[in-house]
């Protein structure tokens, strides 16, 4: 597999955005879902909705995301439709819960754990995808990006349950005393991301922004403040190169909160997520960087 193009601009602002992203020079067809984080209830460090809007304008997106499988205020589709409202979502775009009334099967016939995965139903409603991903860390998954968003983003609470647990729970009232060993864990998101790839038949494009970056994720109500300063935008349209690409950048910076994110992830194996997705082949970790400054 040649080596894929990840595009990166270390200015990070709205008209950076769509700067990188029409740099891209990738079609995304018909009726485009743009994935994100909406941001747990308390979380200081998401991206927030007036950062993204040129660009989730730019190509007449919805925006979309998914009930968690934890207690919180996005773990039912009302107390999720509130926050949407309270963060300002609703404000400037469409908004879609996507498993808001039903899960849709997906069978994962490769799939080196999972053989199954859980969609939010409405994923049926869309031609192509942006995944628009906030890079950071993550408690479990060592590191949050562009396959995380992909998994543990697009599954339902069902399919939320099957990753944590390495395809034996889907519901959510027992998953949290039958989660996997880590590395299954691992590769349960990377089978996953690889099913939503699959669905879209390769009409996705990946946007990582690397800012606010602690090493805990925006679904966490009380998370670290960043640890590092911000490095840049990056896109691509291979997850797994764009998350490679990433990762090299943290362990490339002098900035001396470095170490506290490595740690998360290296104590996590997160990056044994990028190993797994690699292997199953949607993508390459091999990847040439190139600046549009």
């Amino acid at each position: 597999m040649e080596k894929a193009k990840v595009y990166f601009t270390k200015e990070i602002t709205p008209e950076s955005l769509v700067k990188i992203f029409k740099t891209l020079n990738k079609e995304l067809p018909g009726k485009v879902a743009v994935k994100l984080h909406s941001g747990e209830d308390g979380n200081q460090n998401y991206v927030r909705p007036e950062f993204v809007r040129d660009i989730v304008e730019l190509v007449d997106g919805t925006v979309v995301e998914c009930n968690t499988a934890y207690e919180g205020e996005r773990h039912t589709t009302e107390k999720h439709q509130h926050l949407m409202e309270k963060h300002n979502w609703t404000k400037y775009f469409d908004v879609d819960i996507m498993d808001a009334e039903e899960d849709l099967h997906i069978d994962i016939p490769n799939g080196r754990v999972l053989k199954e995965n859980y969609f939010g139903k409405h994923i049926e409603n869309y031609d192509s995808m942006l995944v628009l991903s906030h890079f950071k860390g993550h408690p479990m998954g060592g590191y949050g990006g562009a396959l995380k968003q992909l998994s543990i983003g697009c599954a339902s609470t069902a399919g939320k349950s099957l990753i944590h647990s390495a395809g034996k729970i889907k519901d959510m009232h027992i998953l949290w005393d039958n989660t996997a060993p880590q590395d299954q864990f691992l590769e349960s998101m990377a089978d996953a991301a690889m099913s939503v790839v699959d669905y879209f038949h390769g009409n996705i494009a990946y946007i990582n922004i690397m800012c606010n970056i602690s090493v805990d994720c925006d679904c966490c109500a009380v998370a670290e403040d960043p640890c590092m300063k911000d490095i840049g935008i990056l896109a691509s349209t291979d997850p797994i190169a764009i998350d490679q690409a990433c990762i090299d950048l943290i362990y490339q910076s002098d900035d001396p909160g470095r170490d506290h994110f490595i740690e998360r992830v290296e104590t996590r194996n997160g990056i044994h997520t990028i190993e797994a997705a690699a292997e199953l082949g949607f993508g390459t970790r091999e990847y040439e960087l190139i600046s549009i400054d």
